[in-house]
């Protein structure tokens, strides 16, 4: 199963190495590649390593640091439509309010672990048997 499954894998990556070279994208793909990696080794990894710092004196890292993640990944989804260049030909192509939407989303990301902060606290202070 492992040989034949690299071996699809081997065979859609020569497919898609064929289609770059034909298709006449091979600056566009190399361009987006590289800001790939300035984006990503300039400005996220930086962001990361320097949040994971300050957390580390929080008493409640472990819950913060996950409500940071969703957050991360929950924009990270979002960033196309809260970039688009201009407004659509079609109203209908992207007809809600993406920027408030996100927010809410993010919102309701701060109201639940603050929720679930409370609640381990108040949980804590339930005297045991």
């Amino acid at each position: 199963m492992r040989i034949v499954t690299g071996a699809l894998g081997l065979a859609l990556m020569a497919v898609g190495a064929v289609l770059l070279a034909t298709g006449g994208q091979i600056k566009d793909v190399a361009l987006w590649l590289a800001g790939a990696v300035v984006l990503h080794d300039g400005i996220i990894a930086p962001l990361v390593l320097g949040i994971g710092l300050l957390l580390a004196a929080v008493p409640a890292r472990g819950t913060v640091r996950g409500a940071l993640v969703v957050a991360g990944c929950l924009t990270m989804v979002a960033l196309p439509v809260l970039l688009r260049p201009g407004r659509p030909t079609n109203p209908s192509a992207l007809p809600l309010d993406y920027l408030r939407n996100w927010l809410l989303v993010l919102a309701a990301v701060a109201v639940l672990t603050g929720v679930l902060l409370l609640a381990r606290r108040l949980w804590r202070r339930v005297p045991r048997r």
